[in-house]
């Protein structure tokens, strides 16, 4: 593979719009050329075609290689020709305008696929170089703002604010080049952070995504044209915290999950093909201070039997019945009075969330079923403050970094196996056993998921950095690190 990298110079993982081959075609290994006159030292046979690259595997070591169409030579562009019937296209090409499945190496939502920061991708690199992984490429022009990406069938989503407007944003992973772009709403100040900081969620052949002013909208995948558009506090009477909406929709089936606040819709359930709504749960009969959506964002579970939607509301964890959205039960010791922003995780019966300020973060059981619920707090960890960089769970641990240190805490008994300054305060996500920790000053560290100890297998300080804090989440996606940084969006190479 490291042949391959440096004859090539650019190899990214796309597995999007898969094209059949003749079955001849995958039987013959020949060397490949660049449009730069640079040839293979080793035969490769062509064993998949997508919208944007092939995939070719090694004749010597059976590896896999993936090559941009845009950096083929003519005559391999011209071979493959001959072998189908669809003339590639070396530039960004839009989505297809049709529901497709989400790969498993995709990260189509915030936090991933399952919404709990972990990708189920494997083969990745277990140390970097001296420096850091390969750097793809890198874009600008998206805009400010703290969105992280969501990756999703060979395309890039993310959201930023250009003047008084933000926006949507499609581009490819291949090369970053900007397919579309789609009005979100007005920029709103965000307490001193203006921009949008939520994540576009990929469902079919639609992309949804809320903007900090609350504006909620579904778009077409293809062309990024407006499907439908709804407001928070226009039309549920919503009502958010001072540093405004810091939401990413949830699709769970034919609904769409988000958490407007206020007295009569706290959390509500649309249709997600045209944004009607199904039901408006309201908290305010659990007489606490939970009508006042707060900076995370909703998950689905099912707990004892019983579906529900998990919201880290300002007063506390909510858990509402995912039929009627009625409030079940509540979990308010890692809630505080500022800001809750960290994606709680439910692990069977148990809930376990955390925020800043002097908080920290807890575990609850939870038992109960119907409309009667009881929570039952197992621990707390006080030096657990994850302020909105956010926690993964890996074997039996936690692990996530309070306002210093990296933490790896103990599910069962809640004791703190090791800490480690690591790159300080920051956000995490994990594959293939290794945690990717990013400080908000900037630097990258790749740390082995371990309760033995803690163990860096990498670090690199990001590139082209800007002057504000570094607070979207890194996200791994088809052999690639995806690292946001307001205006600016790096692509890594870490197969």
């Amino acid at each position: 593979m490291k042949t391959i990298v440096a004859l090539i110079a650019l190899l990214i993982t796309s597995l999007s719009a898969a094209t059949s081959l003749a079955q001849e075609s995958t039987q013959q290994y020949r060397h490949w050329t660049t449009s730069s006159g640079r040839r293979s030292d080793v035969r490769l046979k062509l064993i998949e075609r997508t919208t944007d690259s092939i995939r070719l595997q090694r004749e010597d070591n059976q590896k896999i290689a993936v090559l941009p169409l845009q950096q083929l030579s003519q005559a391999d562009l011209n071979f493959l020709n001959r072998l189908t019937s669809n003339s590639p296209t070396p530039q960004a090409t839009p989505p297809q305008n049709t529901p497709s499945s989400v790969s498993e190496s995709d990260w189509p939502q915030w936090r991933g696929s399952n919404r709990d920061g972990v990708s189920t991708e494997t083969n990745l690199l277990d140390q970097w170089p001296s420096g850091g992984p390969n750097l793809d490429w890198t874009v600008t022009g998206i805009g400010e703002g703290y969105s992280t990406p969501a990756v999703s069938n060979g395309h890039v989503f993310v959201l930023g604010a250009k003047g008084n407007s933000e926006q949507m944003f499609c581009l490819s992973a291949v090369n970053g080049n900007e397919v579309w772009s789609a009005p979100l709403g007005k920029k709103a100040n965000g307490g001193g952070y203006p921009g949008p900081r939520g994540t576009p969620t990929v469902d079919g052949d639609r992309v949804y995504a809320i903007g900090s002013d609350g504006t909620l909208v579904s778009v077409n995948r293809a062309n990024g044209t407006i499907a439908w558009k709804k407001n928070l506090k226009a039309d549920f009477g919503g009502r958010c915290g001072h540093w405004d909406y810091a939401e990413s929709p949830l699709i769970d089936g034919d609904r769409l999950i988000c958490t407007p606040g206020g007295e009569r819709a706290t959390v509500v359930a649309l249709r997600k093909s045209n944004g009607m709504p199904i039901w408006q749960g309201s908290a305010a009969e659990l007489n606490g201070g939970y009508t006042t959506a707060s900076y995370a964002s909703p998950i689905a579970a099912t707990i004892n039997g019983q579906p529900q939607y998990i919201v880290f509301l300002h007063g506390g964890v909510v858990g509402f019945d995912a039929k009627t959205g009625r409030g079940l039960w509540h979990y308010d010791a890692p809630a505080n009075d500022t800001a809750n922003c960290s994606t709680p995780l439910v692990i069977g019966n148990a809930v376990f969330a955390a925020s800043g300020y002097g908080t920290g973060g807890g575990k609850a059981i939870l038992t109960g079923k119907g409309q009667n619920w009881n929570t039952r707090e197992e621990f707390f960890v006080q030096k657990f403050e994850s302020h909105h960089g956010g926690f993964v769970f890996l074997d039996g641990y936690l692990y996530g970094t309070n306002n210093s240190v990296l933490l790896c805490v103990d599910w069962k008994t809640g004791d703190i196996r090791w800490q480690n300054r690591c790159v300080g305060k920051g956000s995490i996500s994990a594959a293939d056993g290794m945690l990717y920790v990013r400080g908000e000053r900037g630097d990258i560290a790749l740390v082995k998921a371990t309760p033995n100890g803690y163990e860096e297998s990498g670090r690199f300080s990001q590139p082209e950095r800007s002057d504000k804090n570094a607070w979207p989440h890194p996200v791994i996606a088809n052999g690639n690190l995806y690292i946001r940084d307001q205006d600016r969006l790096l692509s890594f190479h870490i197969r």
